[in-house]
Formats: C-alpha cells, structure tokens, sequence
C-alpha cells in the first residue's frame, strides 16, 4: 500500500494571469506586451508542485472555488502528483487570483492577488486535518492567519515541524513566529517583520541581524534568500552563508516558491543541512532560469545533475 504524504502544506490556489511586457510599465503607462498564459499558481499550490516534483510525499490542504473552473485547478494539483484530499471545493466561491507582469529586460514582476477563496479557509477545515504520518506542516500567509496559527498549534501538538514562509507580508504575522520551528522570508520581508516585531535595527542592518532578530521570536532557525546574493540561514550553531548559483535570470516569479518546496522536501529527507540548502539553491537557479512559474520548476533528474556538476 503506498505511504501517505509526509509533508502537508496549508497554503493559497490560484489562477493565474501572466503577461510578458519588454518591462514593468510605469504608473499611467500602457505597454504592448509579449505574451499572456493562465495557469495554476498561488503560494500553496506552488510549494506543493515543486516538493511533488521533486519526489516529495506531499498533500495540500487548501480552498479552491468551483466558479470560474476552479475544479480544472485542483484537477491540474492531481496531475502533478499531489494529494488532494484536504481540498474543501465551495461551489458558490470563485477561486483566487494573481494578476502578474514579468519585464523581459530585468525578469522582475509586479504581482497583485485577489483572495477568492482563499480568503475564506475556516477554522473547522484546520480542525478535521490529520497530522498522523506527517514530518512537516508548511505554511504562506495567503491564507487566514487565525487559520494557520491554529495548524500550526495542532501541528506542533502532534510532533510536526512547522515552516512558515511569511509572504506576502500581512501586518499581524508576527504572531506566529513563536509557533514555527522555520521561517523563510525574504529580505524586504525580514526587514518588514523585524519592524512589526517592535525590534529596533539600523536601516542597512545585514541579513544575518535580521535573521538573528527574527529567530529571538521564537524560530528555531530562519532562511533570509538574497535572490542573486544566495542565501542567510541562522539557527543556534551559527550562521551558514549560500551563495547563487551564476545563472541567467529569465522570470523570478516562483523562485522563493521553489526554494521552500526543495528545502522541505530535502529535509523530509533527512539531507544534511548544508546539502539541504545546495538543493534548495539550485533548484531555485533552475527555476529562474525558464520562463513560468510551476512550468518552470524543475524535475529531481535535474536538480541532481546539476548538483553532479559541482
């Protein structure tokens, strides 16, 4: 009988809107743009492909409304080999929305997101998961917070490690820093989560101080990514420093996405750390490397060669 998943991620579906422009336009500006594609996303939904796809066990415990084909999504989820069993499908709620523009000239984005039904993710959904089996419980904040700070609580009463990805930032999330063993943010949200926090920081203060002011929260360890810069991870032995792998960037909408799915499914493994961050870093470097966001997201075959090269 096959294994039930170990790694549970209560997290956002979306669909997706994508549109290519020779760059990001200005305020009141109107460019042509290069292509458009719909496709899966959403925060939850993407961590769970990239660890699926990297040969991770994994479910996905989430709100996906059936207008607007909100079943070809979780359809779409089945297909990559994700369990979607904890996907509750209101028939009279429309799934959330990312409207996203990539610039071909920087390969940066500017995202704006729609909640749908994610937005609605209610406590007695948390209350009927089950935590048997499963080594961690992976968490965004696309979601409810009550919802994930009571996941997390059962989480951690079951013996279930928790990784929070504090993004998108929300004014209020500091609250579920002493109820995650990891925190994986990036800069600017570690900067912003330090200030709501109340800790007071010089303005260019490094990655490291941030993650050192954050891990006081309650963390046992904290990831800052540095996009080209790499990587900072903080726990109690120290910090350890990652660096990016030289790469063309094409399109960076879903790299941290596919860091925290590769991270959590090395370490569901029982990868070393150092070997853990090397693989979340170059899946990362292979995802920025292609255009898309869950079509970009690399297969193992290709996250091992890779690191075969080193």
């Amino acid at each position: 009988m096959e294994s039930g998943p170990e790694i549970l991620v209560l997290g956002s579906v979306n669909r997706d809107l994508v549109v290519h422009a020779p760059r990001l336009p200005l305020p009141g500006e109107t460019l042509r743009g290069q292509r458009f594609v719909s496709c899966l996303g959403g925060k939850g939904a993407n961590q769970a492909v990239a660890a699926a796809r990297l040969g991770a066990r994994v479910a996905l415990a989430a709100r996906v409304g059936l207008r607007e084909d909100g079943a070809s999504l979780v359809a779409q989820l089945q297909r990559e080999g994700v369990d979607v069993r904890d996907i509750a499908q209101p028939p009279d709620e429309t799934p959330g929305v990312a409207l996203i523009v990539v610039g071909a000239e920087d390969a940066e984005n500017q995202i704006v997101t729609v909640a749908g039904s994610n937005g609605t993710l209610p406590l007695d959904q948390v209350e009927a998961l089950d935590f048997g089996g499963l080594r961690w419980l992976v968490a965004q904040q696309e979601l409810p917070l009550a919802s994930v700070a009571r996941a997390f609580e059962r989480a951690r009463a079951a013996g279930v490690k928790t990784v929070l990805n504090a993004a998108p930032f929300r004014a209020g999330s500091e609250a579920l820093l002493p109820l995650c063993d990891l925190l994986v943010v990036n800069a600017l949200e570690a900067q912003s989560l330090v200030l709501e926090t109340g800790t007071r920081l010089r303005a260019d203060a490094a990655p490291e101080e941030l993650a050192q002011a954050l891990r006081a929260q309650g963390p046992s360890a904290v990831l800052v990514s540095l996009g080209g810069d790499g990587l900072c991870w903080v726990d109690a032995d120290g910090v350890r420093r990652q660096a990016c792998r030289p790469v063309r960037a094409v399109d960076t909408v879903g790299a941290g996405d596919t860091l925290v799915g590769a991270l959590v499914t090395a370490l569901s493994e029982g990868q070393a750390l150092d070997a853990a961050l090397a693989f979340a870093q170059a899946a990362a470097s292979i995802a920025v490397s292609r255009p898309g966001v869950q079509d970009a997201m690399p297969r193992r075959h290709e996250v091992d060669a890779l690191l075969a090269q080193d």
